[in-house]
Protein backbone atom coordinates (compact mmCIF):
# COMPACT_ATOMS: atom_id res chain seq x y z
CA UNK A 1 0.00 0.00 0.00
CA UNK A 2 1.40 3.36 -0.98
CA UNK A 3 0.42 6.50 0.86
CA UNK A 4 0.69 10.09 -0.36
CA UNK A 5 3.27 12.61 0.70
CA UNK A 6 6.46 11.66 -1.13
CA UNK A 7 7.12 15.31 -1.87
CA UNK A 8 7.54 15.92 1.86
CA UNK A 9 9.79 12.90 2.42
CA UNK A 10 13.00 14.88 2.95
CA UNK A 11 14.05 17.62 5.31
CA UNK A 12 15.69 20.75 3.95
CA UNK A 13 18.86 19.96 5.94
CA UNK A 14 20.34 17.04 7.88
CA UNK A 15 22.82 16.49 10.69
CA UNK A 16 25.45 15.30 8.18
CA UNK A 17 26.66 16.47 4.80
CA UNK A 18 25.33 13.58 2.70
CA UNK A 19 27.93 14.08 -0.04
CA UNK A 20 31.00 14.36 2.23
CA UNK A 21 32.83 11.16 3.25
CA UNK A 22 32.54 10.06 6.87
CA UNK A 23 35.15 11.66 9.13
CA UNK A 24 35.95 11.39 12.86
CA UNK A 25 33.80 14.48 13.42
CA UNK A 26 30.81 13.02 11.57
CA UNK A 27 31.07 9.83 13.64
CA UNK A 28 30.94 12.01 16.77
CA UNK A 29 27.72 13.55 15.42
CA UNK A 30 26.29 10.09 14.80
CA UNK A 31 27.16 8.88 18.31
CA UNK A 32 25.45 11.89 19.83
CA UNK A 33 22.32 11.41 17.73
CA UNK A 34 22.13 7.71 18.60
CA UNK A 35 22.72 8.30 22.30
CA UNK A 36 19.60 10.46 22.34
CA UNK A 37 17.71 7.65 20.61
CA UNK A 38 18.55 5.27 23.46
CA UNK A 39 17.47 7.78 26.09
CA UNK A 40 14.14 8.38 24.35
CA UNK A 41 13.30 4.84 23.28
CA UNK A 42 14.28 2.65 26.21
CA UNK A 43 11.85 2.16 29.08
CA UNK A 44 11.52 -0.30 31.99
CA UNK A 45 8.92 -2.27 30.02
CA UNK A 46 11.34 -2.99 27.17
CA UNK A 47 13.88 -5.85 27.15
CA UNK A 48 17.16 -5.28 28.96
CA UNK A 49 19.93 -3.52 27.10
CA UNK A 50 21.16 -5.77 24.27
CA UNK A 51 24.77 -4.83 25.06
CA UNK A 52 24.53 -6.69 28.38
CA UNK A 53 25.10 -10.46 28.82
CA UNK A 54 21.96 -12.50 28.25
CA UNK A 55 20.74 -15.75 29.84
CA UNK A 56 20.86 -18.84 27.58
CA UNK A 57 17.08 -19.23 27.86
CA UNK A 58 16.30 -16.00 25.99
CA UNK A 59 19.16 -15.78 23.51
CA UNK A 60 17.59 -17.95 20.80
CA UNK A 61 14.52 -15.72 20.70
CA UNK A 62 16.63 -12.72 19.71
CA UNK A 63 18.62 -11.61 16.70
CA UNK A 64 21.06 -8.79 16.08
CA UNK A 65 21.62 -6.83 12.87
CA UNK A 66 24.25 -4.25 11.98
CA UNK A 67 23.57 -1.13 9.91
CA UNK A 68 27.08 -0.83 8.38
CA UNK A 69 28.04 2.72 7.49
CA UNK A 70 31.14 3.16 5.33
CA UNK A 71 32.90 5.21 2.69
CA UNK A 72 33.12 3.64 -0.77
CA UNK A 73 34.71 5.51 -3.65
CA UNK A 74 34.88 8.59 -1.46
CA UNK A 75 31.10 8.56 -0.88
CA UNK A 76 29.41 8.01 2.49
CA UNK A 77 26.72 5.34 2.55
CA UNK A 78 25.51 2.01 3.87
CA UNK A 79 26.37 -1.57 2.92
CA UNK A 80 23.48 -3.90 2.12
CA UNK A 81 23.35 -7.49 1.02
CA UNK A 82 20.97 -9.68 -0.97
CA UNK A 83 20.33 -12.90 0.90
CA UNK A 84 21.24 -16.12 -0.93
CA UNK A 85 18.42 -17.81 -2.81
CA UNK A 86 18.98 -21.15 -1.03
CA UNK A 87 18.19 -19.75 2.45
CA UNK A 88 14.94 -20.90 4.05
CA UNK A 89 13.83 -17.48 5.28
CA UNK A 90 13.71 -14.22 3.30
CA UNK A 91 15.85 -15.61 0.48
CA UNK A 92 16.72 -13.11 -2.24
CA UNK A 93 15.76 -10.10 -0.13
CA UNK A 94 17.81 -7.02 0.66
CA UNK A 95 18.97 -7.03 4.29
CA UNK A 96 21.56 -5.87 6.78
CA UNK A 97 24.11 -8.44 7.99
CA UNK A 98 22.99 -10.23 11.13
CA UNK A 99 21.08 -13.19 12.49
CA UNK A 100 20.00 -15.25 15.45
CA UNK A 101 21.93 -14.97 18.72
CA UNK A 102 23.95 -18.07 19.68
CA UNK A 103 24.67 -19.43 23.17
CA UNK A 104 28.32 -18.50 22.62
CA UNK A 105 27.49 -14.79 22.14
CA UNK A 106 28.12 -12.66 25.22
CA UNK A 107 25.47 -10.13 24.11
CA UNK A 108 23.11 -9.33 21.26
CA UNK A 109 25.71 -6.88 19.96
CA UNK A 110 28.35 -9.62 19.93
CA UNK A 111 25.92 -11.77 17.95
CA UNK A 112 25.41 -9.05 15.35
CA UNK A 113 29.18 -8.60 14.99
CA UNK A 114 29.77 -12.36 14.74
CA UNK A 115 27.12 -12.69 12.03
CA UNK A 116 28.63 -9.76 10.12
CA UNK A 117 32.01 -11.49 10.08
CA UNK A 118 30.48 -14.82 9.03
CA UNK A 119 28.49 -13.27 6.20
CA UNK A 120 30.78 -10.52 4.90
CA UNK A 121 34.20 -11.33 6.37
CA UNK A 122 34.30 -8.01 8.24
CA UNK A 123 36.03 -8.50 11.59
CA UNK A 124 34.65 -7.01 14.83
CA UNK A 125 37.85 -4.99 15.33
CA UNK A 126 37.18 -3.28 11.98
CA UNK A 127 33.78 -2.02 13.18
CA UNK A 128 33.36 1.13 15.23
CA UNK A 129 30.01 0.60 17.00
CA UNK A 130 28.21 3.94 17.20
CA UNK A 131 25.03 2.96 19.03
CA UNK A 132 21.59 1.45 18.67
CA UNK A 133 18.53 2.49 16.72
CA UNK A 134 15.21 1.33 18.00
CA UNK A 135 13.19 0.24 19.75
CA UNK A 136 13.73 -3.38 18.60
CA UNK A 137 10.94 -5.07 16.65
CA UNK A 138 9.64 -8.62 16.51
CA UNK A 139 9.97 -10.46 13.22
CA UNK A 140 6.89 -11.09 11.09
CA UNK A 141 6.22 -14.48 12.74
CA UNK A 142 6.41 -12.90 16.18
CA UNK A 143 8.87 -15.47 17.54
CA UNK A 144 12.05 -13.35 17.55
CA UNK A 145 13.06 -9.84 18.66
CA UNK A 146 15.50 -8.12 16.29
CA UNK A 147 17.99 -5.63 17.80
CA UNK A 148 19.48 -3.06 15.36
CA UNK A 149 22.95 -1.55 15.83
CA UNK A 150 24.79 1.10 13.87
CA UNK A 151 28.51 0.80 13.14
CA UNK A 152 31.14 2.31 10.90
CA UNK A 153 33.27 -0.11 8.84
CA UNK A 154 36.95 0.77 8.57
CA UNK A 155 39.05 -0.35 5.63
CA UNK A 156 41.36 -3.09 6.83
CA UNK A 157 44.87 -2.01 7.81
CA UNK A 158 44.27 1.73 7.54
CA UNK A 159 45.15 4.35 10.14
CA UNK A 160 43.06 6.97 11.91
CA UNK A 161 42.95 10.23 9.89
CA UNK A 162 45.37 12.84 11.16
CA UNK A 163 42.64 15.49 11.32
CA UNK A 164 39.09 15.11 12.68
CA UNK A 165 37.76 16.62 9.45
CA UNK A 166 39.78 14.30 7.20
CA UNK A 167 37.83 11.44 5.56
CA UNK A 168 38.26 7.83 6.55
CA UNK A 169 39.69 5.62 3.77
CA UNK A 170 37.15 3.97 1.48
CA UNK A 171 36.29 0.28 1.69
CA UNK A 172 37.51 -2.08 -1.01
CA UNK A 173 34.20 -3.72 -1.99
CA UNK A 174 35.95 -6.18 -4.29
CA UNK A 175 37.79 -7.59 -1.27
CA UNK A 176 34.54 -8.05 0.67
CA UNK A 177 33.00 -9.79 -2.33
CA UNK A 178 35.94 -12.19 -2.49
CA UNK A 179 35.60 -13.28 1.14
CA UNK A 180 31.84 -13.07 1.77
CA UNK A 181 29.90 -16.28 2.39
CA UNK A 182 28.29 -17.22 -0.93
CA UNK A 183 26.07 -19.72 0.90
CA UNK A 184 24.45 -16.81 2.75
CA UNK A 185 24.92 -13.79 0.49
CA UNK A 186 24.32 -13.41 -3.26
CA UNK A 187 25.25 -9.74 -3.65
CA UNK A 188 26.80 -7.07 -1.43
CA UNK A 189 26.39 -3.46 -2.55
CA UNK A 190 26.85 0.11 -1.30
CA UNK A 191 24.10 2.75 -1.32
CA UNK A 192 25.42 6.33 -1.00
CA UNK A 193 23.52 8.59 1.40
CA UNK A 194 22.74 10.86 -1.55
CA UNK A 195 20.88 7.98 -3.24
CA UNK A 196 18.94 7.21 -0.05
CA UNK A 197 17.72 10.81 -0.20
CA UNK A 198 16.76 10.78 -3.90
CA UNK A 199 12.99 11.29 -4.16
CA UNK A 200 12.60 9.11 -7.25
CA UNK A 201 13.87 6.10 -5.26
CA UNK A 202 11.46 6.49 -2.33
CA UNK A 203 8.16 4.63 -1.92
CA UNK A 204 5.92 5.30 1.06
CA UNK A 205 4.63 2.11 2.72
CA UNK A 206 3.05 1.08 6.01
CA UNK A 207 5.11 -1.06 8.37
CA UNK A 208 2.92 -3.78 9.92
CA UNK A 209 -0.02 -2.01 8.33
CA UNK A 210 0.06 1.01 10.60
CA UNK A 211 3.37 2.94 10.68
CA UNK A 212 4.56 4.85 7.62
CA UNK A 213 8.15 4.52 6.42
CA UNK A 214 10.18 5.02 3.24
CA UNK A 215 11.16 2.00 1.17
CA UNK A 216 14.03 2.58 -1.28
CA UNK A 217 14.20 1.29 -4.84
CA UNK A 218 17.71 -0.12 -5.40
CA UNK A 219 17.08 -2.26 -8.47
CA UNK A 220 19.80 -0.58 -10.54
CA UNK A 221 22.35 -0.65 -7.71
CA UNK A 222 21.85 -4.37 -7.12
CA UNK A 223 22.12 -5.11 -10.84
CA UNK A 224 25.34 -3.11 -11.18
CA UNK A 225 26.84 -4.99 -8.22
CA UNK A 226 26.12 -8.47 -9.58
CA UNK A 227 28.84 -10.79 -10.83
CA UNK A 228 27.94 -12.90 -13.90
CA UNK A 229 27.09 -16.54 -13.18
CA UNK A 230 30.19 -18.72 -12.98
CA UNK A 231 32.47 -15.90 -11.86
CA UNK A 232 34.07 -15.92 -8.41
CA UNK A 233 32.39 -13.87 -5.71
CA UNK A 234 28.72 -12.98 -5.63
CA UNK A 235 26.04 -14.68 -7.69
CA UNK A 236 23.43 -13.08 -9.91
CA UNK A 237 20.08 -12.48 -8.27
CA UNK A 238 18.43 -13.23 -11.60
CA UNK A 239 15.21 -11.86 -13.00
CA UNK A 240 13.30 -14.74 -11.44
CA UNK A 241 13.93 -13.09 -8.07
CA UNK A 242 11.80 -10.08 -8.98
CA UNK A 243 8.04 -10.26 -8.38
CA UNK A 244 5.82 -7.96 -10.41
CA UNK A 245 2.71 -8.50 -8.29
CA UNK A 246 2.13 -6.73 -4.94
CA UNK A 247 3.21 -8.80 -1.95
CA UNK A 248 2.48 -8.49 1.78
CA UNK A 249 4.86 -6.10 3.53
CA UNK A 250 8.13 -7.80 4.61
CA UNK A 251 7.63 -10.71 2.20
CA UNK A 252 9.39 -10.82 -1.15
CA UNK A 253 11.82 -8.60 -2.99
CA UNK A 254 9.75 -5.48 -3.54
CA UNK A 255 6.73 -4.26 -5.43
CA UNK A 256 6.05 -3.31 -9.01
CA UNK A 257 8.99 -5.37 -10.29
CA UNK A 258 11.49 -3.47 -8.11
CA UNK A 259 14.24 -4.63 -5.74
CA UNK A 260 13.60 -2.58 -2.62
CA UNK A 261 14.95 -1.93 0.85
CA UNK A 262 11.68 -2.48 2.66
CA UNK A 263 9.99 -4.44 5.45
CA UNK A 264 11.96 -4.60 8.68
CA UNK A 265 15.19 -3.53 6.95
CA UNK A 266 13.43 -0.54 5.41
CA UNK A 267 11.84 0.34 8.74
CA UNK A 268 15.19 0.40 10.57
CA UNK A 269 16.77 2.39 7.73
CA UNK A 270 13.97 4.95 7.95
CA UNK A 271 14.41 5.20 11.72
CA UNK A 272 18.11 5.95 11.29
CA UNK A 273 17.61 8.52 8.55
CA UNK A 274 14.86 10.23 10.50
CA UNK A 275 17.18 10.45 13.49
CA UNK A 276 19.81 12.01 11.21
CA UNK A 277 17.13 14.46 10.00
CA UNK A 278 17.31 13.22 6.41
CA UNK A 279 13.70 11.95 6.29
CA UNK A 280 10.68 13.74 7.70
Amino acid sequence: MSIPGTATALRSSSLLNLAKPFTPNSLKTLRLALSSVQQLDQSPSQPQSPSQPQSPSNKSRNAGVLIPLCNVGGKPGILFQVRAKNLRNHSGEVSFPGGRIDDTDASFLDGALRETEEELGIRPEEIDVLGEIGPPEENLRGDMCVWPYVGFIHERGTKQPECDDSPYPSLDLSQIRRVMSVSEVDVVFHVPLTELSTLSRLRSYLFRGERSYWAVDVTDLVRSAEVPSGASGSNSVGTEAIHSEPLPDEVGFGRGGRVEIWGLTGWYLSLLLRRLEVYQ
